[in-house]
């Protein structure tokens, strides 16, 4: 399955292995910003929290910004000079020693990190065929999530709050991981350039993100996105947690675990979601996302009317969640990137992979935000009732979508598949 899955340019898998190094230093570092920035070095919890939500705002202002620069010179052109940036951004983090330091370097932080996404997408789809794109995306989210966890593993046996030298240390591994991606693209030098000539992309990109929002099934696309996203990835590190130990009353360790199970249900089980979904409906296994999402936020609700009455129970409830959202995360990873690459044309992909990107920014603000009072309104079954609401509501947006799409588009139909167009007579 591993070798089916991989791309067929040794380009592409080059640009692979450098996600699965970068993703070890950012393991290495993803769990433990609030941590180092409180018991560490000194900051307020309040001041902690601005200064990780400033991070969010500033990459969500720039995202669109670097899907422009992507269309106009190219991921390659963008994406270097970013991974450096971010590099040389969270290196300076093991410098941090008081709020406005860390004011700063999370903003050199977040301009670099504004472009990776959307870059690295299009690279990707750059090197690779659509009948192969969704196997690739789908490997790569493996390989993400293979490599944070190597990385939260390897941190979690260094990292001493009494020591700061141990945080300075993986604050600067995560940054020469991020090189690591760049020397790979710095060998490929026929790699990430402009997809469009001059003049079809002077002709194409005219209107920028205004033509990416008048293409329908895209923006439809968007809006499934945004509800899913919302309900469910923005729910994980507010909603989720906060509804395990308040409600379920079960200690941070379980949820350790339970983010532990997460990431290995989705190592174990991409693969062969990925061999399963081939020839399948896009808009179809986005509808069975939504549902898995709703039933795993049902299972964290049982958990929370099981409470202290039987702990083992409530326990293995807010495992199994998110050992079932993971199983949901390996139908959406190689689907919306590949679903939106396949409406996108070569002048304006970065605009749609920038927008895409910003999906989860836009959630990422918005799920924090309201998770906190409705975990608060009735024991935390307002919040059940509306993650679940809004789950099954973007299964009913998705299969929405599918008449908006070709057969090639949703997924149905390969492109070399499609029937040839008789010739016209001279």
């Amino acid at each position: 399955m591993l070798r089916r899955s991989l791309p067929r340019r040794p380009e592409a898998r080059r640009i692979l292995v450098g996600t699965l190094l970068s993703a070890i230093g950012r393991g290495l570092t993803l769990p433990f910003l609030f941590i180092y920035l409180t018991d560490v070095r000194g900051l307020s919890d309040p001041r902690a929290g601005l200064v990780i939500g400033w991070y969010g705002a500033v990459t969500l202002a720039l995202s669109p910004l670097g899907g422009t620069l992507i269309d106009r010179f190219g991921a390659r052109r963008v994406l270097l000079p970013a991974l450096l940036i971010e590099a040389v951004g969270t290196g300076s983090l093991a410098l941090v020693d008081s709020t406005a330091s860390a004011f700063g370097v999370i903003t050199v932080v977040a301009i670099g990190s504004s472009a990776i996404w959307s870059g690295q997408n299009t690279i990707l789809a750059s090197l690779t065929a659509d009948d192969e794109r969704q196997r690739v995306y789908g490997l790569n989210f493996a390989l993400l999530n293979l490599g944070i966890g190597v990385g939260g593993l390897t941190s979690g046996a260094i990292v001493d709050t009494a020591r700061p030298i141990t945080f300075e240390l993986i604050y600067l591994l995560d940054a020469i991981s991020y090189l690591t991606p760049a020397l790979i693209l710095l060998s490929l030098p026929h790699v990430g350039h402009r997809l469009a000539d001059a003049t079809t992309g002077a002709k194409g990109s005219s209107g920028g993100y205004l033509t990416v929002l008048r293409d329908r099934p895209f923006r439809r696309l968007v809006i499934f996105g945004l509800v899913l996203t919302t309900c469910g990835y923005a729910q994980i590190e507010v909603g989720f947690t906060a509804y395990a130990v308040r409600v379920v009353d079960v200690s941070p360790r379980i949820v350790a675990w339970a983010l532990a199970g997460n990431t290995v249900m989705i190592v174990l089980s991409q693969l062969l979601v990925i061999r399963r979904m081939e020839g399948r409906s896009r808009t179809g296994a986005l509808a069975v996302v939504g549902a898995v999402f709703a039933t795993a936020w049902l299972i964290l609700g049982a958990a929370g009317l099981v409470g202290t009455r039987n702990a083992v129970v409530a326990a293995l409830g807010v495992v199994a969640c998110a050992a079932v959202f993971g199983f949901g995360e390996t139908m959406l990873s190689p689907v919306m990137p590949a679903l939106t690459n396949a409406l996108a044309t070569d002048e304006l992909r970065g605009r749609y992979n920038a927008m895409s990107s910003m999906i989860f920014g836009i959630s990422g603000v918005i799920g924090p935000v309201t998770a906190g009072p409705l975990i608060g309104a009735a024991d935390g079954k307002v919040w059940v009732a509306v993650v679940v609401g809004g789950c099954l509501a973007a299964s009913v947006i998705a299969l929405s979508l599918r008449p908006l799409l070709s057969a090639v588009q949703d997924g149905r139909t390969a492109a070399d598949d499609t029937p040839a167009t008789a010739p016209t007579p001279a």
